[in-house]
């Protein structure tokens, strides 16, 4: 039996561009036409690297060869569970890319990444990803699919602007 609330996500980078999964094949998904990095739930006996080897393979059909912690992330929801997110970067992977069961995996440059239909949370984690920041804690809370409330180690954050969405017709690339 697998862990409900404990999940690894993992961005992997190619030069300037991030592999990221637009979901839009599952049902009832709570990211439901959303893009986020390629992970999922622990299963029982499992380590966070061990779950995020396996759900990177079952994902992508890529092997890591080279990846690393960057920060522990805790979402706090009146609409879903909370979850406790173990979230790495990834630079290294042999393999061949296969179809993704889950939705469509595509490699986005970085400076697009921010037009893309992303959780509210996801922009503030992914700017301290790019930016480098050493290991952190973020704390997300959500009333409805809003953010309501950010911490970083601890300490409030302002939370982003409201973010104008691109058509789609314009936000995927190869």
């Amino acid at each position: 039996m697998g862990h409900k609330n404990l999940t690894t996500l993992c961005y992997i980078q190619r030069e300037e561009s991030y592999l990221m999964l637009h979901r839009i094949k599952k049902k009832d998904d709570m990211n439901q036409d959303k893009w986020l990095g390629v992970g999922g739930h622990l299963e029982e006996g499992e380590s966070p690297e061990e779950c995020l080897l396996r759900e990177v393979k079952e994902e992508t059909g890529l092997s890591l060869t080279s990846y690393r912690l960057r920060a522990i992330i805790t979402f706090v929801s009146d609409k879903y569970p909370d979850e406790y997110m173990f979230l790495y970067t990834a630079d290294g992977y042999e393999g061949i890319m296969t179809e993704c069961a889950e939705g469509e995996l595509k490699w986005i440059p970085r400076e697009e990444i921010g037009g893309l239909s992303l959780w509210e949370g996801d922009r503030i984690f992914f700017e301290l990803l790019l930016t480098d920041t050493p290991f952190f804690s973020l704390k997300l809370v959500y009333t409805g699919d809003h953010l309501s409330d950010a911490l970083l180690n601890g300490n409030p954050l302002a939370l982003p602007p409201a973010i104008t969405k691109v058509p789609s017709s314009q936000r995927t690339h190869s």
